[in-house]
């Protein structure tokens, strides 16, 4: 084994990377972190020194590499697989870097902004209305953006539709969709792709300590009643 992902199970960034590796079956070993043990702590800081998940190791390569995007650039310059996550043509690549950096920026950080806010005991509430109100903007971007293409950059299943999944699985608990037609059917493909669904399905033992977990789609729930 070459590829080693460290990462979290419930981590929407980590979600986005393991999509992009289940997209094309790319042989890894994912290495669960778990920063209340001490051990798991230290060797996951000894190659994250900024202790960010999730982080490629390549053994292979004896290369380190942070960063989602980074990381799923990586996987497709040197393990591709039969679907590219980034198409060839230099116009369409563009396209799905932008959506990538708008799904990571304007709606992963509000939703996490919400989530932080929330959980300090209220926070900011000025904050949090401001963050709702970015994922409210986001959404109706997504939506006209979408149009008649299944994915967001068109066609194809791209990179950017691995950064959207975790995104929008997560900001919908907060901020659930309202008249935005195509995005309800975007986010429906999305939870029914081979690549996420296996995600959400290794995550869901872990989705009881998501603070929002009454939320999620039903059939992601964890089986509390079964602990």
């Amino acid at each position: 084994m070459s590829l080693f992902l460290h990462s979290h199970p419930l981590a929407s960034f980590c979600h986005k990377v393991l999509v992009a590796l289940y997209e094309n079956a790319t042989p890894f070993e994912a290495v669960r972190v778990d920063l209340g043990n001490e051990a798991s702590r230290a060797a996951f800081l000894s190659v994250s020194p900024l202790g960010k998940m999730p982080v490629l190791r390549d053994e292979a390569r004896d290369r380190t590499i942070p960063e989602t995007t980074i990381i799923i650039e990586y996987l497709d310059r040197y393990y591709p697989g039969a679907n590219a996550l980034i198409p060839n043509d230099f116009d369409k690549a563009l396209e799905v870097r932008l959506w990538d950096r708008c799904f990571d920026l304007h709606v992963q950080e509000p939703m996490q902004q919400i989530v932080a806010e929330r959980l300090r005991g209220g926070g900011d509430p000025a904050r949090v209305v401001q963050a709702e109100a970015a994922l409210r903007k986001a959404y109706d971007l997504i939506d006209q953006q979408l149009g008649d293409h299944p994915w967001i950059a068109g066609d194809s299943f791209t990179m950017a539709d691995c950064a959207a999944a975790p995104a929008l699985f997560y900001s919908e608990t907060l901020v659930p969709f309202l008249n935005q037609p195509r995005l309800h059917g975007y986010y429906s493909r999305l939870l029914a792709r081979p690549s996420f669904a296996r995600v959400l399905e290794e995550a869901r033992p872990y989705f009881k300590f998501y603070p929002y977990r009454e939320r999620l789609p039903a059939r992601f729930r964890p089986d509390e009643a079964a602990e």
